[in-house]
């Protein structure tokens, strides 16, 4: 099983909001797909630290806000560090080509975005009623995994 740090990058426009969406190509998945930035947390990577390198890697952007980070506690003791705080949403995959959780963070960045990152394409920003008419037209265009997490946005935001 592997677990995941995800995000959704929000950004308000004078037209909007917008999210930050990108392509990958996931050979599995058979063609390539939309997907949100984010990826598997290592063995021992806190899921903060986690989504600020996968965002880094991926898109070029530095994190500059995520919520629920205000209620990040740390415990340490002689055996064991220990990270607790409140992610946006929560996914498991139930069934499908692999088998993970991950958190979803909402998030806002800043800096220049790449032309292609770490395993990812066309990194750019989206109105939020065009991610659903997107969703609407051909959920099967995202990644299987974020599509649970964009609807999930679009029906609680």
């Amino acid at each position: 099983m592997f677990f995941n740090s995800r995000a959704i990058i929000e950004r308000i426009t004078p037209h909007g909001r917008d999210l930050l969406v990108q392509m990958r190509n996931k050979p599995y998945e058979g063609r390539a797909r939309i997907e949100l930035p984010g990826g598997r947390v290592e063995e021992y990577e806190s899921l903060v630290d986690a989504l600020r390198r996968e965002v880094r890697e991926e898109t070029g952007l530095e994190l500059s806000f995520i919520e629920g980070l205000e209620t990040r506690i740390e415990t340490n003791g002689e055996n064991a560090n220990v990270e607790c705080l409140q992610p946006y949403a929560v996914y498991q995959t139930l069934r499908g080509p692999v088998d993970s959780i991950g958190v979803y963070f909402l998030c806002q960045a800043e800096g220049q975005l790449l032309d292609s990152g770490d395993e990812t394409e066309r990194p750019r920003w989206i109105p939020v009623p065009e991610i659903a008419r997107l969703l609407a037209d051909d959920p099967e265009g995202f990644s299987f995994v974020d599509r649970a997490g964009l609807v999930y946005f679009l029906k609680h935001k």
